[in-house]
């Protein structure tokens, strides 16, 4: 960036592009103008669109609970399209979500906000609680159990046209994860506000797709539960039951998630979705795998798989595809339960977490889970430090270039 120096001042600023300019080229330029001015971003060799997602990413703000800060400069974009518009609204949104501290951000606030997004473009919504919580959703009943904050499923359907294609949508919607009996040590308790993440991500894909009005039907399910110790807390090696039907030995109560979302998947699969697709924080093995910016894909079809791989790649949104590796699967028999919900190695935590999720997805029903840290560790170009809605843009694409395809075929 260098500035441009008129006789009354800064008359103007020059930004170079590089070879491949992409959201990152302009998610620091609010850094580099002078604050509180307006700019407009002249037409040129880039993307609009991308230009637009950099800009208001890089200059998201998380201030519900500061003071203000001194204004940052106002950036436009002439020409950003509508798409660039309501995504960078819906990463935002998650955004939002995952920042939340979890003392203003229980399972009953996690669910309002998706109940408030849903209504607002007229989807058909479901809150399931209490007893018919217990009954239906048993293994996210038995998660949420030891905390005074009780858990709930929420439910909602969006799009009538039978001849579009399902797509179902489930988030993990840990609002506080302490791990329960196997406590966590307090460094790794430290950001457990975010252990929603999964479930911040899957109300950002429905509000993009609903916000665009693609052509598909929506089925999104989040399991908003906090995860707490108590006297009615789930022990280790309690066998608990499962929406599906098969009982869980709960060999580690630190891992909550899987169970969650063993109900959302085994519920979800039974509508016969085209796609299904689940987000979580469900695994520190898989940020030692891949680090942070990479979010472990898991999938049973390879249709699946390489249309968020390709829609990942393109809008710098990246996933990384490990394997389902077959011969792991007995690391989860138990002795007393159909499995145990951890292995009986302490090996490929991430592939084990995968495996245990598939044993709840019928065969045939292509589906992907997506392990996520959903969280920048500190501020870099468009993505500041604190929450993050991986997999989000990459996720949109392809269910974007789904409905494309599907359209196209349509007599």
């Amino acid at each position: 960036m260098v500035l441009l120096h008129g006789p009354n001042g800064c008359s103007g600023a020059l930004l170079g592009l590089g070879d491949r300019p992409t959201q990152a080229t302009f998610g620091d330029l609010h850094t580099k103008l002078p604050p509180g001015a307006e700019w407009s971003l002249l037409p040129g060799d880039y993307d609009p669109g991308q230009a637009w997602l950099g800009i208001a990413l890089g200059t998201y703000r998380f201030e519900r609970f500061r003071r203000p800060r001194p204004p940052l400069p106002r950036i436009s974009v002439d020409h950003a399209p509508d798409r660039a518009r309501h995504l960078a609204s819906a990463i935002c949104f998650a955004r939002d979500l995952i920042n939340t501290p979890a003392n203003h951000l229980g399972p009953s606030d996690l669910a309002d906000a998706g109940t408030t997004l849903a209504e607002r473009y007229g989807a058909a919504v479901r809150r399931i609680r209490g007893a018919e919580l217990e009954d239906g959703y048993p293994a996210v009943h038995a998660v949420g159990a030891g905390s005074e904050r009780p858990p709930e499923v929420l439910q909602f359907n969006w799009g009538s046209d039978s001849s579009h294609p399902l797509i179902s949508l489930c988030g993990k919607g840990v609002c506080f994860d302490s791990g329960g009996y196997d406590l966590k040590p307090s460094a790794a308790m430290l950001r457990m506000k975010k252990d929603m993440g999964g479930a911040a991500i899957t109300l950002g894909v429905a509000q993009a797709v609903m916000a665009l009005n693609l052509p598909v039907r929506l089925d999104v399910r989040i399991g908003c539960v906090e995860n707490s110790v108590s006297g009615h807390a789930m022990r280790p090696l309690d066998i608990i039951r499962t929406r599906a039907g098969l009982n869980v030995e709960v060999g580690n109560t630190d891992a909550e998630g899987r169970l969650v979302l063993a109900d959302l998947l085994a519920d979800a699969a039974d509508a016969k979705p085209h796609w299904l697709i689940d987000f979580a924080t469900l695994t520190g093995a898989a940020r030692v795998a891949l680090g942070p910016d990479l979010p472990a894909l898991f999938s049973n079809d390879d249709a699946l798989a390489n249309g968020l791989l390709a829609a990942g790649t393109a809008a710098d949104d990246p996933l990384w595809r490990l394997p389902l590796w077959q011969g792991y699967e007995s690391w989860l028999d138990s002795p007393t339960a159909d499995l145990n919900s951890v292995a009986s190695k302490p090996f490929a935590g991430a592939i084990i977490a995968a495996l245990f999720l598939r044993r709840f997805v019928p065969s045939g029903t292509p589906w992907a889970h997506i392990d996520t840290y959903a969280w920048n560790d500190s501020t870099r170009a468009g993505k500041p430090e604190g929450g993050e809605a991986q997999a989000l843009h990459a996720t949109f694409g392809a269910i974007e270039a789904l409905a494309s395809v599907s359209t196209t075929k349509r007599p």
